[in-house]
C-alpha cells in the first residue's frame, strides 16, 4: 500500500512540477519586460530601448505559431508566443506614444498604410498633416523608414500582412516537410537573434542609458530556464540550440553594461540635469 500511496504521491507532484514549469515558461518571457515598461514610464524616453526586439519577438513568435500547425509542440509553447505577440505590441504602443509626446518640431510622418488623418483620430491626437505634404509609406522602399514609424496603426498593420501570408505559404506547404523544419529554424533562431538590436544601440550610443539592466538580466535568467526547459522535454533541436545562442547575446549586452558604464552615468546625469 505504501508504495502505491508513494508512487501516487511522485505522480501528483510530477504534474505539479510541471504545471509550474510550464506557467513559468508563459509568464517568465513576459516579465523581462515589465521594468523596461516601467522604466519608459516614468522617465518618459524611449530611445534607449530599440523597437527591432519588439520586430523580432513578433517575427519569431508569429512563426513558431505557424510551425505549431506543422509540426505540434507543448501547448505552453504556443500560448507563451500569442502571450508574447500581445506584450510587444503593449511595448510598441508606449514608445510610440512616448516618442510622439517629445517630438519638439513636427516631422514629417511616417506610416506603413494607414491614411495619417485616420491614425491621428484612433490616437485622438492631431494628425499635423499639411495639405501639401505627403507621409512616408512603406512602398516609398525608403528602409531607413521601416519599424520606425510615427503611429501605431502602422505596426499592427504591418504585422497582419506578415502573418496573413506566411498563414497562406503554410497551408499551402503544410504537407512538405523541410518547409515546416524550416519554419521551426526561423522561429528560434529569429528569437535568439532579439539582442542583436539591443546590442547595435547600445554599440551606436556607447551608452546603455534608457535600457533596462534589470530586463537584461531577467532575459538571462529565463534564457537559461528556458534552455535547460527544451532539453529536458526534448523539444525540437532548434529550439535549445537557438536557446544557447539567445544566453550568448544576453551575456554580450551585460558587458556592454559593464564596459559603458561612465557614458551610461555620464548619460544619466545629463537627463537629470545634475
Amino acid at each position: 500500500m505504501d508504495w502505491i500511496i508513494s508512487d501516487e504521491l511522485g505522480l501528483t507532484v510530477g504534474h505539479l512540477v510541471g504545471f509550474g514549469a510550464a506557467g513559468a515558461m508563459i509568464i517568465g518571457g513576459v516579465a523581462p519586460y515589465i521594468p523596461q515598461y516601467r522604466q519608459i514610464k516614468k522617465t518618459q524616453d524611449a530611445e534607449g530601448f530599440s523597437l527591432y526586439v519588439c520586430l523580432a519577438l513578433l517575427i519569431a513568435n508569429t512563426l513558431r505559431i505557424l510551425f505549431w500547425f506543422g509540426k505540434r509542440y507543448e501547448l505552453p509553447l504556443l500560448i507563451q508566443s500569442i502571450v508574447m505577440n500581445v506584450t510587444m505590441f503593449v511595448m510598441i504602443h508606449l514608445c510610440v506614444s512616448v516618442r510622439k509626446k517629445n517630438q519638439i518640431i513636427r516631422a514629417r510622418e511616417r506610416i506603413f498604410t494607414a491614411q495619417p488623418d485616420e491614425t491621428a483620430r484612433w490616437l485622438n491626437q492631431r494628425s499635423g498633416i499639411s495639405g501639401g505634404e505627403k507621409p512616408h509609406r512603406f512602398y516609398d522602399m525608403e528602409r531607413k523608414y521601416f519599424w520606425a514609424w510615427t503611429d501605431f496603426q502602422s505596426y499592427v498593420d504591418c504585422m497582419l500582412v506578415f502573418s496573413v501570408l506566411g498563414a497562406a505559404v503554410t497551408y499551402l506547404l503544410i504537407e512538405f516537410s523541410p518547409f515546416v523544419e524550416l519554419i521551426g529554424f526561423m522561429a528560434v533562431f529569429t528569437e535568439a537573434m532579439l539582442g542583436a538590436p539591443q546590442i547595435a544601440k547600445n554599440l551606436q550610443n556607447k551608452s546603455t542609458e534608457g535600457m533596462s539592466v534589470s530586463m537584461v538580466i531577467m532575459w538571462t535568467c529565463g534564457d537559461i530556464f528556458k534552455t535547460a526547459y527544451f532539453i529536458i522535454r526534448e523539444a525540437p533541436t532548434q529550439f535549445w540550440v537557438c536557446g544557447g545562442l539567445q544566453v550568448f547575446l544576453d551575456v554580450v549586452i551585460l558587458f556592454q553594461v559593464w564596459l559603458y558604464r561612465h557614458n551610461t552615468a555620464a548619460a544619466r546625469r545629463l537627463r537629470r540635469g545634475d
